[in-house]
């Protein structure tokens, strides 16, 4: 395993992210729903939003529906997002733009809070709750992989699984062993306030990629939700025995992170490893 240190200046000091964190209404959730039922995945994966790069697409880039996804001639990579707790925000749409400009590479995001009275919540909350929000996630993620198989266009050999935050939990927990690499943004794949335990199905030699802020406002010793566990903020110690894994810490205090240029640089020459050997 490699570990990649930034020594960058931080855009937010300490103090402000505690006090952000401090200005929300702990335990409020609004909503229901969080059943993985059959009708509820073929609503996130109808929504997801679908990003085609212009070698796909007739020269242009598409945006759009995955229901709405067009007829593709051609064979490409797919990189699977699974959005955090805010759902197929600008910044997830931002990344999967840039991975289709940039790489060429096409990519869908599952829209969790496409699913009627889906429950949103302001952190903490009791870590049940989470664990039921990270069950449905982990359908979603395997609904997603089942599904994208009927695309006749997807180079089953180089799918991709990435998550952020919230999302990057299914990443991180998914056992499958249909993936050619993961991309675990803003978790710390440790046993934190966020979850029971981390349970990782990551294989002994797989290809991963973990980038993560050092003071990160929610999964680092600096919150204090998690003061009574032993954090140290990134998945190092999960995949120090991984040969093929690479943790990659900033020097900031910001949660989301996957858009940074120092981000998307190391992001694309492990892609561009794994993809095109």
């Amino acid at each position: 395993m490699r570990i990649l240190l930034r020594p960058l200046l931080a855009a937010v000091s300490l103090l402000l992210a505690t006090a952000v964190l401090g200005a929300d209404k702990p335990g409020e959730t609004k909503g229901s729903a969080l059943e993985p039922s059959a009708e509820n995945l073929a609503l996130t994966w109808a929504k997801a939003n679908l990003v085609l790069p212009r070698t796909l697409a007739g020269g242009r880039r598409w945006e759009g529906h995955a229901e709405d996804a067009p007829d593709v001639i051609g064979i490409a990579p797919l990189v699977v997002v699974m959005h955090g707790s805010s759902g197929v925000a600008p910044a997830i749409k931002e990344f999967q733009v840039w991975l289709a400009d940039e790489l060429g590479v096409a990519s869908v995001a599952p829209d969790s809070l496409a699913i009627p009275d889906r429950l949103t919540y302001t952190s903490p909350v009791d870590v049940a709750l989470y664990e039921r929000v990270h069950a449905l996630r982990q359908a979603e993620l395997e609904n997603a992989l089942k599904t994208s198989r009927d695309w006749s266009w997807v180079d089953r050999q180089r799918v991709v699984i990435a998550g952020t935050s919230e999302g990057s939990v299914a990443v991180g927990r998914y056992t499958g062993k249909d993936v050619a690499a993961r991309l675990i943004y803003s978790w710390s794949c440790e046993d934190n306030y966020f979850v029971m335990a981390p349970k990782l199905g990551i294989g002994a030699k797989e290809p991963v990629l973990n980038a993560i802020s050092a003071r990160d406002p929610y999964f680092s010793a600096a919150n204090p939700w998690n003061k009574d566990r032993a954090v140290t903020g990134s998945c190092a110690a999960a995949l120090k025995d991984d040969p093929k894994a690479e943790v990659m810490v900033i020097d900031a205090d910001v949660h989301t992170i996957l858009n940074r240029p120092e981000v998307r640089e190391r992001s694309a020459q492990f892609l561009r490893g794994v993809l095109n050997p």
